[in-house]
């Protein structure tokens, strides 16, 4: 039951529905009095009167009586059943979901793929050798995690439940409608016959547009004929999407082995995160969908920040707390590329609830500290052990994680630092597994000469640090510190300039250097920075802090002339992800309306001159 807006027509009696009348709001989007329509479903007609949509919620039958029309003016609140049997309405479970074929899919991923790939594991030390009289206090080791590659074959991939979350806000009507149609019309084309989609709509409340069902041939034209009836208007109420979201998947008789959760809006809540005044963005997310660590199977939430107007303080923490990415869509056009670019890496999720566990070998060794992101890490047993859980890793996919530790004195040749480990579950077969990568160690001569660092480590130690200074610059812009912000980020590109791997001129640091002078240009303007810096500085972020892809597909560097960025979007990208992103360029330049060349007009041709004749 929703309360009707003022110009809302109930389709049975055609008379207006005022608000604080209790109506009620199919799947399908039309919209009835509760009492005209209770009274069509009584006699057994559970379709749309209008488009013939099949409903799985359906309103309550011998609700109260409509009130009579009232001129115009508001109408009196309903008897309390009505209410009562609304909000029964309202809280209807979604135990309607097509049937999953996981056991059977599963079984197809194991026999096509006989096991797959393995995840490997390889360590880095910071330097190869330390003097044996020597001790070394925050040695760096760097500890590399690599997913296999994708499947070869649709059937040996881990399908997918997906529930897109949809703005359909006054704010949205127009071109920004019908470029999110165009993106969700690319997402269901590209999504396989195992694979499951529902979409919600939310503006003042949230519609489930269609149930969770196959992507069959009749699945996908149900999901865009669903997607083609979204109307634009109201208000902008992000919690209530994630709500009926999130009671999607919770409410799942059957579950494929990946899910995840696609939102998109282009405005700020006005109904959830702001009670009693403050702006608590956590209050957005339910509970079923909080990140609980390597083993839990909580679905993640990626944000798409649509255009400038969104609240990327909001988006940025839905991500983070779900253990999504956020994404801002500058460039309203290149939407549907964004949407595939996340596609792309759900659709080849390899690996789940992997932990790296590190164990120091030698006795005199202490891990100091775990520099891990946005990934938990743990130290235990007084230092001799740490963890990092890693949760999902698509197809591909690369971790990079810095293990500070003691080395101690001595050593007979060598001193063996630390062994690496990882525990994860296959994603397509759902096998567990257990691998072990190669024990750091280093060399213990009496003396060391000059010897030069590992790239490996300097490279992620430039990252991490830069990181780190970006988070530090947003905190100097939030509290009105523009230049200070900007003289943060100016200092660390100067830092990445001088070290070894900026020096040699390599691509990762590069991108970096570029990305660190395109913020530091947006946080030094205060109206450009609560314009579009705060949410660039959030999808840089997100994109680090993960080590996944996503940031600003599109966004041009002044620092670099007319270049794309490749360190918030492109530096994580995976080649599905590449590929997926690819053949949404392509469909969009093959789909956009031709320019009709101006007409040139024909050259005057020179009439032939007759030849003069002699009298």
């Amino acid at each position: 039951m929703a309360e009707a807006s003022d110009a809302d027509v109930c389709a049975i009696c055609l008379g207006d529905m005022v608000r604080g009348q209790a109506s009620f709001v199919a799947e399908c989007s039309h919209a009835f009095h509760l009492s005209c329509i209770s009274a069509n479903v009584a006699h057994g007609n559970h379709n749309c009167p209008l488009c013939k949509a099949s409903w799985t919620v359906l309103p309550a039958v011998n609700a109260a009586p409509r009130p009579p029309p009232l001129n115009g003016r508001r109408a009196p609140r309903p008897p309390p059943l009505a209410w009562a049997r609304a909000l029964q309405v309202a809280r209807s479970t979604y135990q309607d979901d097509e049937q999953a074929q996981e056991s059977a899919v599963r079984a197809n991923a194991a026999a096509a793929t006989g096991g797959g790939g393995a995840v490997v594991l390889t360590t880095h030390c910071e330097y190869p050798a330390v003097a044996k009289g020597a001790a070394r206090e925050n040695f760096a080791v760097l500890v590399h995690a690599k997913a296999p590659s994708a499947a070869a074959s649709e059937a040996a991939r881990a399908p997918l439940d997906l529930v897109t979350v949809l703005d359909v806000s006054g704010s949205m009507r127009g071109h920004k409608l019908e470029l999110l149609k165009q993106a969700m019309g690319f997402v269901i084309d590209n999504l396989g016959p195992a694979d499951r989609l529902s979409v919600v709509s939310f503006s003042d409340e949230a519609i489930r547009r269609i149930r969770l069902v196959r992507m069959s041939d009749q699945g996908k034209a149900d999901a865009k004929l669903a997607v083609q009836s979204l109307v634009a208007r109201g208000g902008t109420n992000i919690g209530e999407g994630l709500r009926v979201a999130a009671q999607v998947l919770d409410d799942r008789r059957g579950k494929n082995a990946v899910a995840s959760i696609m939102l998109l809006s282009d405005g700020r809540d006005a109904f959830t995160a702001g009670r009693n005044g403050a702006a608590n963005y956590i209050n957005l997310v339910p509970s079923s969908l909080t990140y609980a660590g390597s083993g839990s199977r909580t679905p993640a939430v990626h944000t798409f920040g649509f255009g400038a107007d969104h609240d990327a303080a909001a988006m940025h923490t839905v991500a983070e707390s779900t253990g999504g990415t956020f994404s801002f869509v500058e460039d309203e056009t290149v939407v549907q590329d964004s949407f595939a670019q996340c596609i792309g890496g759900l659709l080849t999720v390899a690996v789940q609830e992997a932990r790296i566990e590190v164990t120091c070998l030698h006795p005199g060794v202490r891990v100091r500290e775990v520099k891990s992101g946005r990934y938990d890490n743990r130290l235990y047993d007084g230092g001799r052990a740490a963890s990092v859980d890693v949760g999902e890793l698509y197809a591909d996919e690369e971790r990079r994680f810095l293990v500070f530790v003691d080395v101690p004195t001595g050593g007979d040749g060598l001193t063996e630092l630390v062994k690496v480990s990882c525990t994860y579950r296959d994603a397509a077969t759902g096998q567990a597994a257990n691998v072990a990568g190669d024990d750091a160690v280093v060399q213990r001569p009496v003396v060391v000469t000059h010897i030069e660092p590992s790239m490996e480590v300097e490279r992620e130690r430039v990252r991490v640090a830069a990181t780190e200074d970006m988070a530090a610059a947003r905190e100097a812009a939030d509290r009105g510190e523009h230049a200070s912000g900007a003289r943060i980020l100016r200092s660390r590109l100067q830092a990445v300039q001088r070290s070894a791997p900026g020096a040699a001129g390599e691509a990762t640091c590069t991108a970096l250097m570029d990305e660190l002078c395109e913020l530091a240009a947006r946080v030094e303007n205060r109206r450009e920075y609560d314009t579009t810096g705060r949410a660039c500085f959030f999808s840089s972020m997100s994109s680090h802090g993960r080590q996944r892809a996503g940031g600003s597909l599109g966004l041009l560097f002044r620092g670099g002339g007319a270049r794309k960025s490749r360190c918030k979007s492109q530096a994580y990208f995976t080649p599905a992800m590449e590929d997926m992103v690819k053949r949404s360029r392509e469909q969009r330049k093959a789909t956009a309306p031709q320019k009709t060349p101006k007409r040139q007009q024909p050259e005057a041709q020179s009439k032939p001159q007759r030849k003069r004749q002699k009298y």
